[in-house]
């Protein structure tokens, strides 16, 4: 493999996390009268960390979020997660050619540690990701599209970012990807290919992923 080391998102890549959460934040914004259609917070929220929520509410409305937002919408989604999530089709296999082939993984998500944590469990991927390759936007202030994650994660695991290989599924992300200089492979289950420019290449199925990666 070229890369010394790849970078994957979670929701949406790891976990099927995508559609679940969004019902539920969508659903919580209109409850809190901030009407927001699922296809709404696809576009304006998926792959970004909560605290763009709290940001384009308040550019948009003037108003500020309720002091427990966070604490309400995970506690909702953590629930929805524990009935409802599964792994993305085929990323187990990815992993073990990766864990077989010895190269190098971690894991860069806008969501929380705890986020990460529960869906991980539910779905069984813990025993792919110790904590010492999961990275979280709670680790570094600011989230996708910022690149510090990446970069940070990068860091971490002792590799250059021009020798990454980030594996997305959301615009927010890949920008994310892009601005760290490090090569992007684009999911295209939820996002048409289209959308997320700047990668070097598309897929939508995991099973095509290695290909591209070798």
């Amino acid at each position: 493999m070229r890369y010394d080391l790849v970078i994957f998102d979670n929701d949406g890549v790891l976990v099927d996390s995508e559609p679940v959460a969004n019902t539920i934040l969508a659903a919580y914004l209109t409850e809190l009268g901030h009407p927001t259609s699922y296809e709404d917070s696809l576009r304006d929220y998926m792959g970004a960390a909560v605290h763009r929520v709290h940001d384009l509410v308040k550019e948009r409305t003037g108003q500020r979020l309720p002091e427990d937002f966070d604490a309400t919408l995970h506690a909702r989604t953590f629930a929805a997660f524990e009935r409802e999530l599964v792994a993305v089709e085929g990323v187990a296999a990815v992993l073990e050619k990766l864990v077989a082939d010895g190269v190098p993984y971690c894991l860069a998500s806008s969501g929380s540690h705890e986020r990460i944590r529960v869906g991980h469990r539910k779905t069984g991927l813990d025993r792919y990701f110790p904590e010492n390759v999961v990275f979280s936007a709670q680790d570094v202030g600011r989230g996708k599209p910022a690149p510090d994650l990446f970069l940070y994660a990068a860091e971490r695991m002792g590799a250059a970012p021009e020798r990454c290989a980030v594996v997305e599924d959301s615009v927010l992300g890949v920008r994310a990807a892009v601005a760290a200089g490090m090569d992007v492979y684009g999911f295209t289950a939820m996002t048409p290919a289209e959308k997320l420019g700047g990668t070097q290449g598309y897929f939508d199925s995991m099973a095509r992923l290695p290909a591209l990666l070798a």
